[in-house]
């Protein structure tokens, strides 16, 4: 029985197989989240620079009327390219804390004995980079534009 004035670890890893499974089937499942989000960061950065460059061209081309608001296309694009950033970013930063919390005493003894990134860890910080230089890279060009 434990004596409620003492202060003790919250939980008791065990050093067995099941343990070890769990926490790589924990590891996993982070990754698969994480591929989840890049995948939607990657289609909503792509689809606000399709939605800007397809009506930038098409308000461009002969006996096309001109837009009654020439720039919600703009908007709109911009704005699904700077939520698929953000989201990108703060999928990073949550996926991040969680492995380093796996990683952390109460959990050794089921680790592996060398901590390494991910590929998609990687790909998830450079597509953050893209994002974000994509949503200024549209912002400076359309911006004196229309």
């Amino acid at each position: 029985m434990k004596d409620e004035g003492t202060a003790g670890p919250r939980f008791e890893v065990r050093s067995t197989s099941d343990s070890h499974f769990s926490w790589l089937r924990t590891r996993m499942s982070a990754e698969r989240t994480l591929m989840s989000w890049l995948r939607t960061a990657v289609s909503m950065i792509g689809f606000g620079f399709t939605i800007v460059q397809f009506f930038e061209h098409f308000g461009a081309m002969a006996g096309v009327k001109a837009a009654v608001q020439p720039q919600a296309p703009r908007i709109m694009g911009l704005t699904l390219i700077a939520i698929g950033s953000i989201a990108l970013v703060i999928a990073v930063w949550q996926y991040h804390i969680l492995v380093s919390y796996l990683w952390t005493e109460p959990f050794r003894p089921i680790t592996p004995r060398r901590r390494h990134l991910t590929p998609v860890y990687g790909v998830s910080i450079v597509m953050c980079m893209v994002g974000i230089f994509t949503f200024f890279a549209v912002y400076t060009r359309l911006g004196g534009s229309g």
